[in-house]
């Protein structure tokens, strides 16, 4: 097994910011769900990887994202917090979570699309990639996300 497979199969924490990655960033409103996000969250899941939902959302806001997801059926490990027993003590603390991986809409050189986060973590996923580029080059896909995005 090389170096890069081995990397590949580790088992890591990923921070996913929730408005522009998750969801359509239509803040403080939630917007329409990102192609492939909550699906590609609950495989990331299913492979062990722990995920931490790491927001600007606090309060009532933040409730509402969590129960966004957690109706689609995906639980966080954590919530804008490093594990679920941390509680933040800017005295004792960081805001910075502590993760391996960072998801978010912000990343310098770009949002990746969801269909490019599998390629790098889970590349393996044959099927779900499939689907992913079926469902994104499809005619339909193309047409509502323009008129969406107006």
């Amino acid at each position: 097994m090389t170096s890069h497979q081995n990397r590949r199969r580790r088992i890591r924490t990923i921070a996913v910011d929730f408005d522009g990655t998750i969801v359509e960033n239509k803040f403080p409103e939630i917007g329409r769900e990102k192609l492939f996000a909550i699906e590609t969250l609950k495989m990331l899941q299913k492979k062990q990887h722990r995920l931490i939902l790491w927001t600007y959302r606090h309060g009532r806001k933040l409730e509402e994202a969590v129960e966004f997801c957690r109706e689609r059926g995906l639980e966080f490990y954590a919530v804008n917090n490093s594990h679920p027993e941390e509680r933040f003590d800017p005295e004792r603390s960081s805001r910075k979570i502590n993760a391996d991986i960072f998801i978010d809409d912000r990343n310098v050189g770009g949002y990746l699309e969801w269909g490019e986060i599998v390629e790098i973590l889970e590349p393996d996923e044959h099927e779900l990639l499939e689907r992913y580029y079926r469902k994104k080059d499809s005619f339909f896909h193309r047409l509502f996300s323009k008129i969406n995005s107006r």
